[in-house]
């Protein structure tokens, strides 16, 4: 029973999620908060085998990647951890389901940033024939671009499409019938991806590595 494995949880299931938000901190500039539950018992944990870890955290710049939430779920993992020095190595290849929120300002951000604003301007190219991204914007549940060509900012604002299909990320548009695919890890697999409430929700899969 849930409340009997929650009672079982011990100071080695502590000790390991202490040794997990090490882990996700040191791959991250910045996290808000995080909390991080591990579904297994102090035996378990001797042996290296975990029912299931949830990890969910805020605030977070990952490879100058901005998400407002990010929700994790792995199931059946093998371990090796030393309590010593907190030190975790996973010695499957577990699978993990997240879900990603950005809001506006993330997307925005993140387009426009030194290290990402190529892919601003590949849109802007590719679907709007435009040089390079202005502005983003998430009203009403639609993605609205804006580009300027020949540094001449144009007033007009596109609306993109935004879908998943077969794994991966499309952007488009109606106006020409464009379409484009979102770069991205070939072992990241998009379930589906979505506007609500005017923040971009994307649910996948991946293999776990550090």
């Amino acid at each position: 029973m849930i409340s009997k494995r929650i009672q079982d949880k011990g100071i080695l299931a502590k000790l390991l999620e202490q040794g997990i938000k090490i882990l996700v901190i040191k791959y991250c500039k910045k996290i808000g908060s995080i909390r991080i539950d591990i579904m297994a018992s102090s035996i378990q944990i001797i042996k290296g085998e975990l029912q299931k870890i949830n990890i969910i955290a805020e605030d977070i710049n990952y490879k100058d990647l901005l998400f407002d939430r990010v929700e994790l779920e792995a199931n059946q993992i093998e371990i090796k951890f030393k309590l010593t020095n907190k030190e975790l190595n996973f010695k499957n290849n577990p699978i993990i389901k997240f879900k990603l929120s950005l809001s506006e300002d993330s997307l925005k951000t993140v387009l426009l940033s030194k290290n990402w604003s190529w892919i601003g301007a590949r849109i802007c190219k590719e679907i709007l024939n435009k040089e390079k991204l202005e502005d983003v914007k998430l009203r009403n549940d639609k993605l609205l671009i804006k580009g300027y060509k020949n540094n001449m900012t144009n007033n007009q604002i596109e609306q993109i499409n935004i879908k998943a299909e077969k794994g991966k990320i499309y952007l488009g548009t109606e106006t020409n019938n464009k379409t484009i695919q979102v770069p991205m890890e070939n072992k990241i697999y998009i379930e589906n991806i979505n506007i609500e409430n005017n923040l971009i929700k994307i649910s996948a899969n991946s293999s776990l590595s550090f």
